[in-house]
Parts: C-alpha cells; sequence; structure tokens
C-alpha cells in the first residue's frame, strides 16, 4: 500500500489554520480521497495539559504568585506531545494510505518556543534538538498574514485568551514564520500570502497539494 500525504499547515494566531486545515480536508474528499485532520497540542494526554497551560487552567508556583510553565518546559512538553501524536495518530493513518492534514507541527515549537526563550541561535538549536526525531511533513505550508490583520481577526474571536495572545509577541513571531524556511533549509516549505480572501488562500493552498500529488 502507497503511504499518505503528510500535510502542515502553520502561522501565527488568527492565520487561518484551523480553517484552512478544514478546507483542504474537505477539498480532498470531495475527491474521493481518504483524508483525516488532526492538530497540536494533540488530543492525547500531553496535548491536552498543554492546553489547560494555555488557557491559564494548569500554572506553577513563582515568587510573585502563580504563573504558566516556562517556556523550556513547554518545548519539552510539545515536543513529548508531538513524538505520542506521531506515533498514535499520525505514524498509523499514514501507513493504512491516508492522507494527514495537521493544523500546526514542529514549526510552531520552533517558532514560539524560540521566540519565547530569546530567540538566539542555541535556543532555537535546542528546540530543534528535542524535536528531531519527529516525523518530517511532505509538505509545510505557511499562512503569512500582517500583524494588524492577525490581532483583529483574534479579537473577533468569541473564545478566551491564551498566553501567547499578547499582541507584540505574535508580532515578533510572524516576522519569525516569514523567515522560517531558514531554519528547514531541508523540508518542502511554501508560504500562502493569507490576509486575501478566504477563497483565494484555499484556491493556493489546493494548488500547492496539487504540485506535491504530481496534478500541476
Amino acid at each position: 500500500m502507497i503511504e499518505g500525504l503528510f500535510i502542515v499547515l502553520e502561522g501565527v494566531d488568527g492565520a487561518g489554520t484551523t480553517t484552512h486545515t478544514r478546507l483542504l480536508a474537505d477539498a480532498l474528499r470531495a475527491r474521493g480521497l481518504p483524508i483525516t485532520t488532526t492538530r497540536e497540542p494533540s488530543d492525547g494526554p500531553v496535548g491536552v495539559m498543554i492546553r489547560q497551560i494555555l488557557s491559564g487552567r494548569l500554572v506553577v508556583p513563582g515568587i510573585s504568585g502563580p504563573r504558566p510553565s516556562s517556556w523550556s518546559t513547554m518545548a519539552l512538553l510539545f515536543a513529548a506531545d508531538r513524538l505520542d501524536h506521531v506515533e498514535a495518530t499520525i505514524t498509523p493513518n499514514l501507513m493504512d494510505g491516508v492522507t494527514v492534514i495537521s493544523d500546526r507541527y514542529v514549526h510552531s515549537s520552533v517558532a514560539y518556543q524560540s521566540v519565547t526563550g530569546g530567540g538566539d541561535a542555541d535556543t532555537i538549536a535546542w528546540v530543534r534538538a528535542i524535536n528531531q526525531h519527529a516525523r518530517r511533513p511532505d509538505l509545510t505550508i505557511v499562512l503569512d498574514v500582517e500583524p494588524a490583520e492577525a490581532e483583529r481577526r483574534r479579537a473577533a474571536r468569541s473564545v478566551t485568551r491564551e498566553i501567547y495572545d499578547d499582541a507584540e509577541l505574535q508580532a515578533q513571531l510572524g516576522a519569525f514564520y516569514r523567515a522560517i524556511d531558514e531554519h528547514f533549509p531541508d523540508e518542502r516549505l511554501v508560504h500562502v500570502d493569507a490576509t486575501r480572501p478566504v477563497e483565494d488562500v484555499a484556491r493556493d493552498v489546493a494548488h500547492h497539494v496539487a504540485v506535491l500529488r504530481g496534478e500541476a
């Protein structure tokens, strides 16, 4: 049996990764292709704990009171969740010939934990090292969006703010994502301008997948 493809959508909060994961999956299913979607943090045990930290429901003691876990702890938790995610969900589906589309993956760790950890070369190298055994995607699509537009989208969502929702941090992350190719030189990674209407972005995302499949 031919293995399925592993496709990842990436970008800052508000870039539209969740929307375009769904739209891409719908478009491929409409063509009769076996598809499954997933996300990170995953729905596994470590992923559930991470989501509690992100929402502020799980904190650790600090000198001035309860606080979120440190960037390094978060990096290790994300790496542990990722390896569990690969073993429990991604690899079994790929081996069954199912194409897996993931809303975020290792690139998010390199972006978020590197930026929150200071962004120096040693930090980036360490985050990459603890994720070195995670399976590489066949294609990563980075949705680029201007910081002001991403902030507007986040503000419009009726969800609880998370620890990474700070506007200045998200602007730094946006800059990091625009240059993220530098940190994954051996991967197939493309950028799509996500400031445009959803249907235009979805068309470009589908085009890049068609190229990957040898159909364009």
